[in-house]
């Protein structure tokens, strides 16, 4: 694919992404931009590669900048948070703390999971509505988090948050059982 190709599929993929997120419609993106809705399917199509001018009004009108519009990693964004990065918030002398494993920018309902893994098992997810964030915490063994097929090591002690409008998965590969425990931040209905 050449570096165009690449451009223009980001550009579709984002806009769409940052459209629906903002939850604006067709006709009220062209009218917060000043960009024609013709034009602005075009972009989500993949069929165009918009001028700077188009791409910077676009931008403007989602409240993001143009390289959060344009950036070819968009997409599934996983965070590992490896467990010397968690940050500890309060302690006392006699030994009480709490820690702040992983958080995320998020709305809407929240879910909060108890999980326990078997060596050799796995549980395979559907792509959830656009928006939903799922932030998870293993306190022992090492998941294999499978995000758009894309795997990611989350040892003990470690926690990870990803966007889980994709197809995702938790495998245990290893020889320990797998205990998590996991939030779903789902968006509000509109």
């Amino acid at each position: 694919m050449s570096d165009l190709d690449q451009l223009t599929q980001s550009l579709a993929r984002n806009l769409k992404r940052w459209r629906g997120d903002r939850g604006f419609t067709l006709d009220a993106l062209a009218a917060r931009a000043g960009v024609s809705r013709g034009m602005i399917i075009q972009i989500e199509q993949a069929r165009t590669n918009p001028s700077v001018g188009t791409t910077v009004k676009l931008a403007d009108a989602l409240g993001i900048s143009i390289t959060t519009l344009l950036d070819f990693e968009q997409g599934p964004q996983v965070r590992v948070v490896p467990q010397e990065q968690a940050v500890r918030m309060w302690s006392t002398e006699a030994g009480s703390h709490t820690k702040l494993l992983v958080g995320t920018e998020a709305r809407g309902p929240l879910e909060l999971w108890s999980w326990r893994l078997m060596p050799g098992e796995a549980s395979t997810s559907d792509p959830h509505p656009e928006g939903t964030t799922e932030l998870l915490h293993v306190s022992a063994g090492e998941l294999t988090l499978l995000v758009d097929g894309e795997p990611h090591t989350v040892a003990a002690g470690a926690s990870a948050t990803f966007e889980a409008n994709v197809p995702h998965a938790y495998r245990n590969d290893g020889s320990e059982t797998v205990e998590m425990v996991m939030a779903v931040s789902i968006p509000p209905a509109r």
